[in-house]
């Protein structure tokens, strides 16, 4: 009994990103492209929406809403338009040599 080391509890292992299925690696992607458009567009319909505040209605909130609104649906309609089409792993930074 003495001769023996004691156990240790071991926690589970994890999956690593690259042993995880190709749909939810695509899924993830698609996933993180769809947020991270809704925030830049939301942001940048912002931003015009308060330039045309101050610029030419006197102050007012509606063109940020407006601003808001726009850039939120585009965002929302891309990431729909991408979700319904069937795609393939992204070739997005690979450097294709055509003869």
């Amino acid at each position: 009994m003495a001769d023996t080391p004691p156990s240790t509890p071991t926690a589970p292992a994890r999956p690593s990103p690259s042993s995880r299925p190709m749909s939810e690696a695509l899924l993830n992607e698609k996933w993180d492209h769809c947020i991270s458009s809704l925030v830049i567009r939301s942001s940048l319909g912002v931003g015009f929406g308060v330039v045309f505040s101050v610029l030419l209605f006197k102050r007012r909130a509606w063109p940020v809403w407006t601003g808001l609104g726009f850039g939120a649906g585009r965002a929302w309609e891309e990431c729909d338009s991408s979700f319904k089409r069937p795609s393939a792993p992204s070739k997005e930074g690979i450097r294709v040599i055509r003869p």
